[in-house]
C-alpha cells in the first residue's frame, strides 16, 4: 500500500471509538503509542500503511465479533465494513473471492455432477464441485474464500 487510505465521516467515527476502547484496556507503552498515531491520523481523515496495520486487527476483530454492530448498529457495521474493505486485509480477502468467482464461472453452461462441502477444521470449509470433468475446490474460512485446487 503506497497511498493513504481515506476514511469517511461515518468510518472515522466508528474507528476512533474503536481504537479509543482499545488504547483505554492496552498496557503496553508502545502499542498504545501505535495507536495513539492511529488516532491522529483517523482524525485528519486518512490512515498510512503503518497505521493501517495497527488499526485493521480492530477493526477486524469488532466486526467479526458482532461487537460493531452491537455498540454502533447497522449503520455502524456497515461504515465499519466499507473500511475494512479498503484496509489491506479486506482487499485481499475481495481479491480473493473475486478469483474464486473467475473460477468458479467457468463452470457456467456446465452440467453440475456433484457438489460436496467438508469441515477442513474449526470454522473452515472445503466445497468440491465437479462439472463436465472440471473439479474445482474452494476453501472458506475465516481468511475468506480461497481457490484450493482446479483439475481438469
Amino acid at each position: 500500500m503506497t497511498e493513504p487510505i481515506k476514511v469517511s465521516a461515518t468510518e472515522r467515527e466508528v474507528a476512533l471509538d474503536e481504537v479509543r476502547a482499545v488504547i483505554e484496556n492496552a498496557r503496553d507503552e508502545a502499542y498504545r503509542a501505535r495507536l495513539e498515531a492511529v488516532v491522529a491520523a483517523l482524525e485528519a481523515g486518512e490512515v498510512d500503511a503503518a497505521e493501517a496495520e495497527s488499526l485493521e486487527p480492530i477493526v477486524s476483530l469488532g466486526l467479526q465479533s458482532g461487537r460493531i454492530r452491537s455498540v454502533y448498529g447497522p449503520g455502524g457495521e456497515q461504515a465499519a465494513l466499507r473500511l475494512y474493505r479498503k484496509l489491506p486485509g479486506g482487499r485481499a480477502v475481495q481479491a480473493s473471492a473475486a478469483e474464486v468467482g473467475e473460477a468458479l464461472s467457468s463452470l457456467r453452461g456446465r452440467t453440475l455432477d456433484s457438489i460436496a462441502i467438508h469441515p477442513a477444521g474449526p470454522g473452515a470449509f472445503t466445497v468440491a464441485l465437479s462439472a463436465d470433468g472440471i473439479q474445482l475446490s474452494v476453501r472458506l474460512d475465516r481468511q475468506g474464500a480461497r481457490l484450493h485446487s482446479v483439475e481438469a
